[in-house]
């Protein structure tokens, strides 16, 4: 159940994120936006960290330097939101990013990338992702 509200929580989020980055956009610019976004993002996350501390100092040196370029495609992520929130409103940009989100992982689940364990994918899940798509084309029309 924590899960589902951290999902909730974070699902929020990036709705107003993008709204607000859309916003601000309009005043200073696209890539400006998403600048000012990326600091804010990492002085909030350098400030809860110091106050939580449960990270492991030296686990930097285990992890793949792939995997520590994470944080570089948020720049991405906030161009794109931003350019699409313009262009085709919020509704569709987030229905849009979450089915784009979807057939990623489905690809990585199911070739194991990343280290992840292998799923299969069953008729249900590919439904599933038509439904979503099919949703999108509805609220297009």
């Amino acid at each position: 159940m924590r899960g589902i509200l951290f999902a909730f929580l974070g699902g929020a989020c990036i709705t107003l994120q993008g709204v607000a980055n859309a916003r601000i956009s309009q005043d200073i610019g696209t890539w400006q936006a998403a600048t000012i976004t990326q600091l804010t993002g990492f002085i909030m996350a350098l400030a809860i960290a110091l106050m939580v501390r449960d990270g492991k100092k030296h686990g930097f040196r285990k992890s793949k330097p792939l995997y520590l370029t994470g944080g570089a495609f948020a720049a991405f992520v906030i161009f794109s939101e931003v350019t699409a929130i313009q262009n085709i409103g919020v509704t569709l940009t987030i229905s849009a990013l979450l089915i784009a989100q979807l057939c990623l992982t489905f690809v990585i689940d199911v070739r194991g990338w990343f280290g992840v364990a292998k799923q299969k994918m069953k008729l249900p899940q590919f439904i599933g992702i038509g439904m979503m798509i099919l949703g999108v084309v509805v609220l297009k029309f």
